[in-house]
């Protein structure tokens, strides 16, 4: 889900929608607001933007821009490089393990540590949106950091058996990938010293690492079927004084199919805002 986050409004399955739409650059260093550039996360596929170009937004975030400039551009940035730094330390601990091992197995036990505190740290973001330091939709923002909490949490961490499993890898990989260079991208768009190679990796590593992050991410929970359906774990069984009922098994299966009809929409939206970035292409989109 976390893949399908970054990309647009919809959700993590229903999760990717956050990255489809252009990225908001964070606050200005001058008191000139620069507006909002285009993003994903794989994320995007961004995770970041979703709703941020919205007219009504920019607008009402334009007096706490000024307000906060300085501050809040300062504390983007140190954000922004500390997040970057966590998933670099994420991606040599994966290249190290597997160097010493030889194999993918024991590779989340050694660098779960590291993977939960980075993405669950990623919960300020939707905090920089209820205070609006980012002129982004705080549903969009929250859908799209929930989702890798739930992919990370929910399903990885809680079902251990299915945690050797290959598509962990696959997942783990893809994101850790796409938010190096989401975050890299952002800290230097703070510092308006943005180095092309950022930019052309932002706009072209997704077109491989999103089909492979969904993938691992939906190969992990269809591996995670068998334990939850024999648990019951997360489950609310009836009869009970709340008389409500939950099955954790046919939620999995639910999220599973919202990637059929979000994935192609949402990857071919992202590949048409790489064009109007990298090649300059005007493109008109059609309101539903």
């Amino acid at each position: 889900m976390g893949s399908l986050t970054e990309a647009a409004a919809a959700g993590s399955g229903a999760s990717a929608a956050r990255s489809a739409g252009t990225p908001p650059t964070p606050l200005p260093l001058s008191s000139t607001s620069r507006g909002c550039a285009v993003t994903m996360a794989f994320s995007e596929e961004d995770g970041t933007n979703g709703g941020s170009s919205e007219a009504s937004e920019e607008r009402g975030a334009t007096g706490k821009r000024r307000r906060l400039g300085f501050l809040a551009t300062t504390w983007l940035i140190f954000y922004n490089i500390a997040m970057t730094a966590g998933w670099l330390v994420l991606a040599i601990a994966m290249v190290r393990f597997y160097m010493e091992k030889g194999t993918h197995r024991g590779l989340y036990k050694s660098i779960q540590k590291t993977l939960k505190f980075f993405q669950t740290f990623a919960l300020l973001e939707i905090v920089h949106c209820l205070i609006g330091i980012i002129p982004t939709s705080v549903l969009v923002t929250g859908v799209q950091v929930s989702s890798r909490i739930f992919m990370v949490w929910l399903v990885t961490h809680s079902i251990k058996p299915i945690q050797n499993e290959e598509s962990v890898v696959l997942f783990l990989v893809a994101w850790t990938v796409t938010e190096i260079t989401r975050y890299s991208f952002y800290t230097f768009n703070l510092l308006d010293h943005l180095p092309y190679f950022i930019k052309w990796a932002r706009y072209n590593f997704f077109i491989i690492l999103y089909p492979v992050g969904v993938a691992g991410e939906l190969l992990t929970i269809y591996a995670a079927l068998p334990y939850v359906k024999k648990s019951g774990m997360f489950s609310i069984r009836l009869p009970n004084k709340y008389n409500v009922s939950f099955d954790y098994y046919y939620f999995l299966l639910i999220t599973m199919a919202s990637y059929i009809p979000l994935f192609p929409q949402l990857y071919f939206h992202m590949l048409r805002q790489r064009r109007k970035v990298l090649h300059g292409e005007v493109i008109v989109e059609k309101d539903d």
